[in-house]
């Protein structure tokens, strides 16, 4: 990394619980692209007036992490087609002082969907409602499956998702069983209330055929450590966020690095 100086570039991150995870990755990749450029986690105390730094101190790239993926939406000049189209936001690109949001957390996982070659006639249950839960429902509903529960207390933001894709919801799992599960909740994550806790109970993930969580720290969160016990194949939010941070790199720095350079900082990453 570069020493700081006042030609440098400056990226960032929103997040409620802000990790190493994107620093690390993208400051490796300007390390390794020779670019004079530097990335910064931040917990907002007040997200107005976070993007309005964005926009006023020349800000070029803002990541944006929950809860604050919906929030940004009225702060922004305009929405790109990948975020629109799900009202959802984790990408904001500022070019001279316009703001732009993108969604690259749907671009992700209709990779991984696709990498991993999931069967389509899978029943799926989704836990989660937000923004997150937004780019996933909506990339599973694109890659072609039908048979999707959305799983929400908030009835209003569980039904209102699962009708607008043509999928079922419930308030509950209530011994519910799906060929592939996925959790888009903050349960299991670092640092919160449910860290140590699993988001779907020992039985779902004995029936499930694929187990997925896009919570990406830690790597191994509770659902992932319980589906690799019971030797289950599993997605994991570490998946996730190499790419959409991939492809936040590319909409900041307009270069897009090889795959080995990509490895390399998906290596450097992990060994936090």
């Amino acid at each position: 990394m570069p020493i700081l100086n006042k030609d440098m570039t400056l990226c960032i991150s929103l997040s409620a619980r802000p990790s190493n995870n994107g620093t690390r990755f993208h400051n490796h990749l300007y390390g390794q692209l020779d670019l004079n450029w530097i990335y910064k986690a931040f917990a907002p105390t007040n997200l107005e007036q976070a993007i309005a730094g964005v926009r006023g101190l020349g800000i070029r790239g803002c990541a944006v992490s929950m809860p604050y993926k919906e929030d940004v939406i009225a702060l922004v000049d305009e929405m790109d087609p990948s975020a629109k189209a799900i009202d959802s936001v984790n990408t904001i690109v500022n070019t001279n002082g316009h703001l732009k949001a993108y969604n690259t957390d749907y671009t992700a996982i209709e990779q991984l969907l696709a990498t991993n070659s999931v069967p389509t006639d899978y029943s799926v249950l989704v836990q989660g409602a937000g923004g997150m839960a937004k780019a996933t429902v909506a990339a599973l509903r694109d890659a072609g499956f039908t048979d999707v529960t959305v799983i929400a207390r908030n009835e209003a933001a569980g039904r209102a998702l699962a009708e607008q894709y043509g999928f079922s919801w419930r308030a509950a799992l209530d011994g519910g069983m799906a060929d592939m599960i996925v959790n888009v909740t903050p349960i299991g994550m670092a640092g919160g209330a449910g860290a140590d806790a699993l988001s779907f109970p020992p039985e779902a993930i004995d029936a499930a055929k694929l187990v997925f969580d896009v919570v990406a720290l830690p790597a191994e969160t509770p659902l992932i450590r319980a589906a690799r016990a019971a030797g289950k194949p599993v997605i994991t939010g570490a998946d996730v966020a190499t790419i959409q941070a991939l492809e936040q790199f590319v909409l900041y720095t307009g270069v897009r690095p090889t795959a080995d350079q990509v490895r390399a900082a998906e290596e450097f990453t992990r060994a936090q």
